[in-house]
Formats: C-alpha cells, structure tokens, sequence
C-alpha cells in the first residue's frame, strides 16, 4: 500500500526500490520476532513437562510454595521383618477444578516383596494414587508412613529414591541426548563404566538388545527429536529401566506395558518382577 503514493508521485526507481527493501526487511524481521517467540513458547512447555521425569528421577528440589501445603502427618514406623514397606491410610485427594474428590478414603498396604497388579477404568484415579505414592502430589487428607526412619517428609527426594514410578507415556519423556543419559537421568553423570553395564543388561533383559545392536554408537547413540528415533514400544522399555535403575524399593509402573506386543510384554514383564524389589503395576482391565 506504501507503494501507491510513490508511483502515482512519479517517484524514481531507486526510491521504490529502497521502498521495496524496508518492507520487505520489515516483514522478516517480523518473521524472525514471531518464531522466536513460538520457540520460547514451545521450550517453556516443554521444560515444564520435562520437569516431571526429574521430579520422578529424584532430583528436584520441594517448591513449598507452588506445591499443596506439606503434611507434617508423615509418620515413621519402627522396623522390623513383618511390617508392610508401605502404608496409605485415608487418602484423600481433589483436584482445584474439580468438585469431586478423586481419591476418598483411600487404604492401601504394600509389604516388601509384593508384587500388585492394581486396574480400575480411565478416571478412576489410579495416576492420582501414584503421584501420592511417589511424592509428586500431597495428599489433602490421610497419611501414608514409609518403614524406614529416614524416609522424610512427603515430596522431598529421600521419599522419591525409596519410591520411584515411570509415570503413563504421555507424561514421560526422552531428551535429545544419549541412549545412557536418557536411561541413568536420576544417577550421578558422567556414569562409571559398571553404570553403563548394569543399564545395557537391564535393556536386554526388556527385549532392547536389538535396539542397541542397530544403533551406530550403540548406548551412546543421540535419541529424541534431533537423534535416533525410538518406536513407542522402545520408548516405553526405556521408561521402564529408567526406573529400575534407580534402585528404589519400590517400583510404580503406570500404564508402562500397554504399547507392547504380547511377546516383548511377557519379556518385559519377566525382567521387571526379577528385579524390582517390590512391585506395583497399574493397568487398564
């Protein structure tokens, strides 16, 4: 439109040229401004989806106030060989925009050793649960008391290395890192070269041996959205070790199967119950 004037002016060439080239400039700059701004929008997202699997990998930090009040009802229970690892009593939970409560008067014993297959339909809130198993969410009434003395309050990381899930996949994520890195996030990098062998036999015993096998650098091939790229069975194994590898007592698995075959299933399935200490799987009926 700028244009017009000059040409109905009798304006000279050079001066529509120059016209031409301000607007033309102006519009990438423009350009550039909205990507980059989509680009800040998109990492900000992501950052806060990828905060759960450092949250679930034990590394966060409690943030008092963004989180539900902390309850200072966490109990310590004496141990001994016949007390249960775990104890809910009266879980209660709702979320902010919802007018029911997910979770009512919730009781739950998992004694060490156990190995729980818990279903419910979708809603049910059976992920609620394991966020309040695991420390990522508090509980708005009840208690839940650990055998262990040292076990802390609610949320903080001495209660998420005794108690580690692999939340659903659509919560979970792989960082566009190495194979090792996305498999030990939780543990001390750079790892040892034991590190690497214990993480590379738990992935053969899910079924990941081709995997490794096909990838040029092996466990130190990139993945993600700039690397290597894994199926949804793959991703979902890899869920799975990350949480083994972590060493808790307990091993919370959300939904962690549903993408497997049923021969990868029964593999998977049979590596996760000979090396979790203590188990519980949740799944649909």
């Amino acid at each position: 439109m700028g244009l017009v004037p000059a040409l109905l002016g009798g304006a000279s060439f050079m001066q529509i040229a120059i016209s031409i080239g301000g607007i033309v400039f102006a519009f990438r700059s423009l350009q550039y401004l909205v990507e980059g701004l989509s680009q800040i929008s998109g990492a900000l997202i992501a950052w806060d989806h990828a905060a759960l699997v450092f949250k679930a990998a034990g590394r966060s930090k409690p943030h008092a106030a963004r989180q539900a009040p902390q309850p200072t009802h966490i109990q310590e229970l004496p141990e001994t060989e016949t007390m249960p690892l775990l104890v809910a009593q009266g879980l209660g939970f709702r979320y902010h925009n919802r007018a029911d409560m997910v979770l009512k008067d919730c009781n739950l014993q998992i004694h060490p050793g156990d190995r729980i297959l818990l279903q419910g339909p979708s809603g049910g809130g059976k992920s609620t649960l394991v966020a309040l198993l695991t420390g990522l969410r508090a509980p708005q009434h009840g208690t839940l008391r650990f055998r262990r003395k040292d076990s802390g309050p609610l949320g903080t990381e001495h209660w998420q290395r005794y108690v580690v899930a692999a939340p659903q996949f659509h919560e979970n994520h792989i960082m566009t890192e190495t194979f090792a890195f996305n498999l030990l996030m939780g543990r001390r990098w750079p790892p040892t070269w034991q590190d690497l062998q214990e993480a590379e036999a738990i992935c053969r015993a899910l079924g990941l041996g081709d995997l490794i096998d096909r990838m040029p650098a092996g466990m130190l091939q990139v993945v993600g959205e700039m690397g290597w790229q894994l199926s949804h069975g793959e991703r979902s194994r890899l869920y799975i070790a990350r949480a083994l590898l972590q060493g808790a007592e307990l091993v919370v698995l959300d939904e962690s199967f549903a993408a497997l075959d049923p021969q990868n299933l029964c593999q998977a399935l049979e590596c996760v119950i000979e090396r979790a200490p203590t188990l519980l799987v949740v799944a649909h009926p």
